[in-house]
């Protein structure tokens, strides 16, 4: 039977979330890849008890990870925490959304409806075995649903005590300023958006995304942190046939030409400088950035949560070291 680290809250940092009550570990642990039908169970248990033990209470779930099994990743959350988590509960903050693709049918399709989001939450719990989420994001903004009617089933979702607070993911400043209009006057407790945001994916800088998140009290947590594994130290060499560009297994594998792997090295020396990783250097960029609440990092293995966990570490850049990775990044 598991038994958690007596000192797993003694070094991992809490943010709270915008002006919000609740507080996210500054690593969190995202279930999009590796914990779907096919992977190994043992290895995705040890990865949640390692994430446990290492102070990481937020994970992170979709009703359609674990693709082409859509479920497979709640499913096995779920087996995971009947296994010796779930008397954990109240120590954890679960998340999951419904927006993308889930089931056949035009109401399982992707959109933003009020019966799409009902039934997907209710699955949801079923395939975890809880009462409640933590946080239930609209996964991607649907321009075909008007916002008033997402708006109201996320919060009608949290009336039902199916989830105590809500966001959104995958929405821009323009999206989330009108969604947010809405979400104020019914008092909902919208709390968090969560966008992919990296060291070679500034969108949100440009967008102002996470400056009116900061304006308006909206936590971000931040997705695709290493940009699908590019920012590590596997690439600089050459591509490994075991890695997400190896196996064809990532859209962003035609950008590594020998302009990146040259970014790539030079951010590399950056960081063996800093005494890190370049994912951790990675990590540690992002949450420099004060909107910043939570990184999401998936991993395939143990011993990357461990590493991931080490970039809270040092957090703190110098001006010069701003400066050279901006040169870099041009």
């Amino acid at each position: 039977m598991y038994t958690p680290n007596e000192k797993r809250y003694e070094n991992m940092i809490y943010n709270r979330c915008g002006k919000s009550g609740l507080k996210l570990s500054a690593i969190s642990l995202g279930f999009w890849k590796n914990f779907g039908y096919g992977n190994s169970f043992a290895n995705m248990e040890e990865m949640v008890h390692t994430a446990f033990d290492l102070g990481i209470t937020h994970f992170d779930l979709a009703n359609n990870y674990g693709n082409p099994y859509n479920g497979s990743a709640e499913e096995n959350f779920g087996k995971i925490l009947d296994n010796g988590m779930r008397k954990y509960r109240d120590e954890l903050c679960i998340s999951t959304k419904a927006g993308y693709e889930m089931w056949e049918g035009p109401y399982g399709d992707r959109n933003g409806s009020r019966k799409y989001l009902t039934a997907s939450l209710d699955q949801s719990l079923k395939r975890m075995g809880l009462d409640y989420v933590d946080i239930f994001y609209h996964h991607v903004f649907d321009p075909d649903t008007p916002p008033e009617e997402t708006a109201l089933a996320l919060d009608n979702a949290v009336k039902q005590g199916k989830a105590l607070y809500v966001g959104i993911s995958n929405y821009n400043r323009k999206q989330s300023e009108e969604i947010y209009k809405i979400f104020r006057e019914l008092k909902t407790p919208f709390i968090v958006n969560q966008p992919s945001y990296s060291m070679l994916n500034r969108w949100i800088e440009a967008d102002g995304l996470d400056e009116w998140a900061s304006e308006n009290g909206i936590g971000i947590s931040v997705f695709s942190p290493l940009y699908q594994g590019m920012l590590t130290d596997k690439y600089i060499s050459g591509i490994p046939e075991d890695s997400r560009i190896g196996k064809g297994d990532t859209r962003i594998g035609n950008q590594l030409d020998e302009k990146m792997i040259s970014r790539l090295k030079a951010l590399n020396d950056i960081a063996v400088s800093r005494g890190q990783t370049l994912a951790q250097m990675a990590l540690s960029w992002v949450l420099h950035n004060k909107s910043v609440t939570t990184v999401l990092t998936g991993a395939s293995r143990p011993s990357q949560i461990r590493e991931n966990v080490e970039s809270i570490k040092k957090l703190s850049f110098s001006d010069d070291e701003i400066s050279a990775i901006e040169k870099i990044l041009e």
